[in-house]
């Protein structure tokens, strides 16, 4: 994908994760033997993957990222939107409750499966958008994608508040208003690459910070909420947050790539204009399906989905489970808070220790991170005791946020910083099915056996197989990266031995001619 002239390739990388090292996307690559690493890296991109075109305009300079300044009021504006966006999706768990008791019957068997695919259905919305939302982005600019995207999503939760099933809810929360947080998230995070390049993990870290406070804050807002006002006006409520992630979009202005540029942008008075006259420069690759050819991100691409098909699981049906296996239990959605404080804990945390683990090796960290999410998973029927079910949620969501703080470092391995906003953005696109679907039979199985308990085990079991198809990305790439090196060495050494050839036959020319004038 090669962004239009408003966007400068600089700055992208749609991810929740985004890397907390100071590498944006389509800077150089991040620091360590990676696969870019070194003098063979020319050789390497080459023949990993066929990259896209020469971004931009020619003659363009991209402009140096201010590192402040108006970037500072971009930072809040993007915090504020990861953190209403995903924290509304993590606290699902509240709205799925308040859901079965507004629409639930005692004649319907199915209503846990019936109700667990609205929030499935949202969440994998957001991630089946990605791909789709980044050609926007490239064509249209981060301001305008932003805007609209949070005026889809405010639109699609209004109308969720007016609803009298459970099935519309498909479509407006669902559908409509995913789709809407999708187009308003994933600008968020490209716009920061804009504004920031030495200071981009600090403000990284900051930005993803913002999911989990929500994440604390929200649970226990929408408990009060909902058991004062009711469901309806609950989601009402809900919709300031997404007029304010309206506002906030209008703070996205795209840095001048030119100095004719920045004159005729401030002159013209547009500064916060959503529909200006700049001509559209729609990229040359809307997908680039080349980078699948790099054998190790297509094992990445696999196991990563293969291993969420449980993941979404607890986030959705743990505060039914808590309910119905702790009745006498007050603030029941602390389980919820610990996962969201914890999961901040482990971005800072992992995301630091990626930038020590060299390479692709830093796959193994996620391959930890499957294995206690699909152990704790498994250990949530167990737990007897609301402490023991507490500690259970804090080791889970530290190891929630591993899984995400270092998903775009290491697609930067993989692929090289000029596709990493593609490879993330298909990633995530195929996250969206596992995600959608897992909740639904979960809940399918809790009608059918009346808890929890085979529910919760089965989705211990994906996050371990997905983590044992990761092991083998590092041994896949370093043969493939053996490959190259022994590709360019003999390249190399061919160059060499005809540059001895050429100055051979000219030496022995000379000498001829030397020898005939001598005669």
């Amino acid at each position: 994908m090669v962004p239009s002239q408003e966007e400068p390739a600089a700055a992208r990388g749609p991810s929740e994760a985004q890397p907390p090292g100071p590498a944006p996307p389509g800077a150089a690559p991040l620091p360590g033997p990676g696969p870019l690493d070194g003098p063979e890296a020319a050789g390497a991109e080459k023949v990993e993957v066929e990259l896209a075109g020469p971004a931009g305009p020619a003659g363009a300079e991209p402009l140096e990222p201010p590192e402040g300044g108006w970037g500072w009021l971009v930072m809040l504006a993007a915090m504020w939107c990861n953190g209403s966006v995903f924290g509304i999706q993590n606290a699902c768990g509240v709205l799925f409750v308040s859901m079965l008791k507004t629409f639930g019957s005692k004649d319907d068997d199915k209503m846990v499966f019936k109700t667990a695919w609205v929030s499935s259905l949202s969440m994998g919305m957001i991630f089946f958008c990605c791909p789709i939302v980044s050609v926007f982005t490239d064509v249209f600019g981060c301001r305008r994608t932003a805007v609209v995207g949070a005026a889809v999503g405010f639109v699609g939760l209004v109308s969720s508040s007016f609803v009298s099933s459970i099935e519309p809810l498909y479509l407006t929360y669902g559908i409509i208003f995913a789709c809407g947080c999708s187009f308003a998230y994933q600008p968020s995070l490209v716009i920061l690459g804009h504004y920031f390049k030495k200071r981009l993990g600090l403000v990284n870290g900051i930005v993803t910070a913002g999911s989990s406070i929500f994440t604390i804050l929200l649970p226990f807002l929408l408990r009060v909420l909902t058991d004062s006002v009711g469901l309806f006006y609950t989601l009402r409520v809900l919709c300031i947050f997404m007029f304010v992630l309206f506002l906030a979009g209008f703070t996205y202005r795209p840095l001048a790539s030119s100095a004719k540029d920045k004159d005729s942008g401030t002159k013209g008075g547009n500064r916060f204009s959503l529909f200006s006259r700049r001509k559209f420069s729609p990229p040359k690759k809307i997908f680039n399906f080349a980078i699948f050819k790099v054998t190790a991100y297509a094992v990445w691409a696999v196991g990563i989905p293969l291993a969420l098909f449980g993941y979404f699981v607890p986030y959705v049906h743990l505060m039914k489970h808590v309910n119905e296996r702790f009745q006498d239990e007050k603030n029941k959605e602390v389980v919820l808070m610990c996962i969201g404080v914890t999961s901040g804990v482990g971005r800072l945390l992992f995301g630091r220790i990626a930038d020590y683990v060299p390479g692709v090796k830093k796959v193994y960290l996620q391959v930890l991170s499957f294995f206690f999410i699909g152990l704790m998973s498994m250990m949530i029927p167990l737990c007897s005791l609301f402490g023991a079910l507490i500690a259970v949620c804090l080791i889970m969501g530290l190891f929630d946020g591993c899984f995400i703080s270092i998903m775009a470092p290491i697609a930067f391995e993989l692929v090289g910083a000029q596709d990493v906003s593609q490879a993330i953005g298909f990633l995530l696109g195929f996250m969206s099915i596992p995600m959608t679907v897992g909740p639904p039979i979960a809940g399918l199985l809790r009608d059918k056996l009346g808890s929890y308990d085979v529910a919760f085990y089965l989705a211990g079991i994906p996050p371990l197989i997905g983590g044992a198809v990761l092991c083998f990305i590092p041994w896949i790439h370093s043969k493939k990266q053996r490959e190259i090196n022994k590709t360019t060495g003999g390249e190399k050494m061919e160059k060499m031995l005809e540059n001895q050839n050429s100055l051979l036959s000219s030496s022995s020319g000379i000498f001829k001619k030397e020898s005939d004038s001598v005669i």
